[in-house]
């Protein structure tokens, strides 16, 4: 079976998804990573990744009650799964690695 991948995106929205545990929700995401990013985040690319991630296996879903104040909708509430934060491990162990391996030089 060949290995999953994480892009670049993805790895946000999964990283996101951890940070707010059993809470996170498709516009919790969308406000926390235009707030850390200091920029517009498209909803449909957040619905869209996460879409992706439980089809990898790295996040699992389920739905919180109806409410009035969406309309008698539900949320729809992701936690990460023990594959998902195996995926983060990696991706922080290799993106820590190469960064080590910056010379220490001055750019000034």
């Amino acid at each position: 079976m060949k290995e999953q991948s994480l892009g670049e995106f993805e790895e946000l929205v999964l990283l996101m998804v951890a940070a707010h545990h059993d809470e996170a929700y498709g516009v919790l995401i969308l406000e926390s990573l235009e707030k850390k990013l200091e920029k517009k985040v498209n909803i449909s690319a957040i619905h869209v990744a996460l879409k992706r991630l439980e089809k990898k296996g790295f996040v699992t879903s389920r739905f919180g009650g109806i409410t009035a104040d969406r309309g008698g909708r539900r949320k729809k509430f992701y936690v990460i799964s023990a594959l998902g934060k195996s995926m983060l491990d990696k991706q922080y162990t290799l993106r820590t690695s190469i960064y080590k391996e910056i010379p220490n030089i001055s750019f000034n």
